[in-house]
């Protein structure tokens, strides 16, 4: 059969009523073949090169700061945990001690005394810098004008170098009458007092030094916790009668808690690992009084040699301050899962 044109017509088979068409779409080099035989687009080499540029530009970021720690801190620790287990000999080469430098280091005559001195120093620094930090946010919180030069020249000690801190103090601790603090002990009917010299007053005396450094970093720290607890909770318990006191036990006191806490786990640290101000104002005398656990570390290892053995006490006061960072964070959660 012809049509109008005088063609024949091309025979096509439709598919049934309701069935889709199929339609295939011829393959190219582009694309992929499917299991149903569609050719798949394949993905972009630069959407792919993108996403790994864009991965890597943090870590490119992150990358001085991580080769600095990986030098300065990783290494020496690894290179210290090795050191404890053997008697390091410079020019001879190590000797393997195994445990032998743990228990050199554990019964040195001073460790024991050194560890109880570390922790009474650590408490008190704790305690004092913590209720100071605080009594001052106290005073100088609120919008005033001049509160924050007040606020700059209590931060002063804590940028100021441990240095210059403990040569000040040494000097102020001066033992005679012309002292600076004898002179004002003098004026309230007091006797001068040795301080720095005195057995049991030398260790209260480096207590002191860390309470006035400690104290500006933790008044900043319980300014910014003030300044976050809600003001409508005063009025509240302002409208239902309470008190001053009262609003500063049930307001106050529970919205510092996280900032008490971080605190005290820092200010611990800092006490665990005081230092510059022992070295510098009496390298443990006078007679072991004030030595702690970092000055013995010193001197056996830069004084008398026993490289191996410091490090040991290094790794004792390492897993020292791991205890009480994990116990504390342990603790904290709890308390906040409550």
């Amino acid at each position: 059969m012809t049509n109008v044109t005088g063609r024949r017509p091309v025979a096509t088979s439709a598919p049934p009523y309701g069935a889709p068409p199929t339609h295939r779409t011829p393959a190219s080099g582009r694309g992929a073949r499917s299991r149903g035989g569609y050719d798949r687009p394949r993905r972009p080499v630069r959407r792919t090169r993108r996403r790994w540029v864009t991965a890597l530009i943090p870590w490119m970021f992150l990358a001085p700061a991580l080769l600095l720690f990986v030098y300065f801190k990783l290494m020496p620790l690894l290179q210290a945990i090795r050191m404890s287990f053997y008697d390091v000999r410079p020019y001879l080469g190590d000797r393997y001690v195994g445990f032998g430098n743990y228990v050199a280091v554990t019964t040195q005559p001073l460790f024991t005394k050194a560890i109880w001195q570390t922790v009474v120093l650590a408490v008190g620094t704790t305690g004092g810098s913590i209720v100071l930090g605080f009594l001052l946010a106290i005073l100088v919180e609120g919008q005033a004008r001049h509160l924050w030069l007040v606020r700059t020249a209590a931060f002063l000690p804590v940028v100021t170098t441990m240095a210059v801190v403990a040569e000040v103090w040494r000097i102020m601790y001066y033992p005679g009458r012309s002292g600076a603090l004898n002179t004002l002990l003098g004026w309230v009917g007091l006797g001068p007092e040795p301080f720095l010299a005195g057995e049991h007053q030398a260790l209260a005396s480096v207590m002191l030094v860390g309470i006035w450094r400690g104290a500006p970093y933790d008044m900043m720290i319980f300014l910014a916790g003030l300044a976050s607890v809600d003001r409508n909770l005063y009025e509240a318990a302002a409208v239902d009668g309470g008190e001053r006191w009262q609003r500063f036990r049930h307001v106050t006191l529970p919205s510092l808690r996280p900032v008490i806490t971080i605190l005290c786990l820092l200010a611990a640290l800092r006490g665990l690992r005081s230092f510059t101000e022992v070295f510098l104002l009496t390298n443990g005398a006078p007679n072991g009084a004030t030595e702690v656990i970092m000055t013995l570390i010193y001197k056996l290892g830069a004084e008398q040699g026993q490289l191996g053995v410091a490090a040991a006490g290094s790794m004792v006061l390492f897993l020292a301050i791991a205890t009480v960072t994990i116990a504390v964070n342990t603790w904290r959660r709890r308390v906040t899962a409550r």
